[in-house]
């Protein structure tokens, strides 16, 4: 079984076409996976919803997605109140609904070996599992869950950590990258006899082109959008990626 996966495209369509274009030099996947955050913050949302829809992805609800689907579950100031209401006239009633009916998460193969798929972490869609992260925060967030390997994005970079005898796979952001890496991310996840193999890939897209989209688009504060895009960092990491 080989499933592809992919995170936080945030409306980039090019990211994603770039990243579906190198999947197939891959070798292509048995079944593609939307690990949520599809919309929010990009300049072609519904094209993104279309896409995934084309290729026969199957998709789990990010935060973004729920605050676009379900806006009442969270206080929003604006600007944010501005973004979101953007995006639902952007994707319409019929793709909202859509992003509303995603389930929380999706498990592949049987148990004892079993892939979970999840957006944050297994308890909530909002936290983030960073690389360093303790033994206390883990067990916290991970639980008693008793999947084999746990891959999940939210965190925008890629990173495979064992903790416990549990692969945790980060598969990173197919749409706005914030490791220091301008590339888009995402993960193949293959599983042999002896588990599941990893397999990170990077893959340019045209930064300028996304940035103009932006800029034309009518997308709310398009100046800090194209920022952010052309950044593509956390400020934490500043010391830990050079």
């Amino acid at each position: 079984m080989r499933i592809a996966i992919f995170s936080d495209i945030h409306g980039n369509l090019a990211g994603l076409d770039a990243c579906l274009a190198d999947l197939q030099t891959q070798g292509g996947a048995d079944t593609i996976v939307g690990a949520g955050d599809y919309c929010l913050d990009g300049p072609k949302p519904k094209k993104v919803l279309q896409r995934l829809e084309e290729v026969g992805a199957q998709c789990i609800r990010g935060n973004t997605d729920r605050y676009i689907a379900e806006p009442q579950t969270e206080h929003f100031e604006e600007p944010e109140s501005t973004q979101i209401s953007w995006q639902q006239k952007e994707l319409g009633e019929k793709w909202i609904g859509w992003l509303r009916a995603l389930p929380f998460s999706l498990r592949f193969g049987e148990p004892g070996d079993q892939l979970l798929v999840v957006h944050a972490n297994p308890k909530t869609d909002d936290e983030h599992l960073w690389p360093d992260a303790g033994d206390d925060e883990l067990k916290r967030l991970i639980g008693k869950e008793a999947a084999t390997v746990i891959a999940f994005g939210h965190l925008h970079l890629p990173y495979s950590r064992i903790w416990h005898g549990k692969l945790l796979v980060n598969v990173a952001s197919a749409g706005l990258p914030k490791d220091g890496d301008p590339r888009a991310g995402y993960a193949i996840l293959t599983q042999r006899s002896a588990g599941w193999e990893v397999k990170h890939r990077r893959v340019a897209f045209d930064v300028k082109k996304v940035a103009t989209q932006l800029s034309d688009c009518g997308i709310p504060d398009a100046a800090e959008h194209i920022n952010v895009l052309r950044r593509h960092r956390y400020k934490r990491l500043r010391t830990i990626i050079p």
